[in-house]
């Protein structure tokens, strides 16, 4: 029987990097699972790859037909986005392990999908200095850098993960992303565990 390894963290914590790395030092042993979203592409993303990029339409017509796992609406500066996972045929339980991004909301209602035994949350962190200088750098990247949707992702971060409800759902084992290297070695072996 499968299960989903869940990462997670706030914005800006490195967790699409670790979630690559991962994928490829487990090579071959974890699925991925591609998240949907109605946010507009950034630079350097690939439709398919980061994400599926939909519309607001496509997304209210695969929530009708009843195939939308688990969803998130953020009110951003730009408008609403909606981030969230498709019952789209990416996961099979019988047959295969999973790795997915995910927000601990996210987590909560796959987990309440599938089961607690089957969802192993893996929660990235790090000091909040350092993720909000990567994050403006990050932004200083755009087009059109939104510096006010910067702070937002900062401040809702901190209320949706809150240690209050880290415990709540809980996740205690936590892995501090301020070396990649060893946040890597750490989580690695963590999983070998499961």
């Amino acid at each position: 029987m499968g299960k989903i390894y869940a990462v997670m963290g706030k914005s800006a914590t490195g967790k699409d990097t670790v979630y690559k790395k991962l994928l490829e030092r487990f090579e071959g042993r974890f699925k991925n699972v591609i998240l949907y979203t109605t946010r507009p592409i950034r630079p350097g993303e690939v439709n398919g790859v980061e994400y599926f990029f939909v519309s607001v339409a496509e997304k209210d017509r695969m929530q009708k037909e009843g195939k939308i796992l688990e969803i998130r609406r953020y009110d951003t500066v730009y408008g609403p986005w909606w981030y969230f996972t498709a019952d789209d045929g990416q996961i099979d339980l019988e047959n295969n392990d999973y790795m997915m991004i995910t927000t601990l909301a996210g987590y909560e209602q796959i987990r309440n999908h599938f089961g607690e035994e089957k969802v192993v949350p893996i929660y990235t962190y790090i000091d909040d200095y350092t993720r909000l200088s990567r994050a403006i750098e990050r932004e200083k990247k755009q087009g059109t850098p939104g510096y006010s949707e910067v702070c937002r992702r900062y401040l809702a971060d901190e209320k949706d993960f809150s240690e209050s409800e880290l415990n709540r759902l809980g996740v205690e084992k936590r892995f501090i992303n301020d070396d990649l290297n060893r946040c890597l070695e750490e989580i690695v072996a963590w999983i070998s565990t499961k």
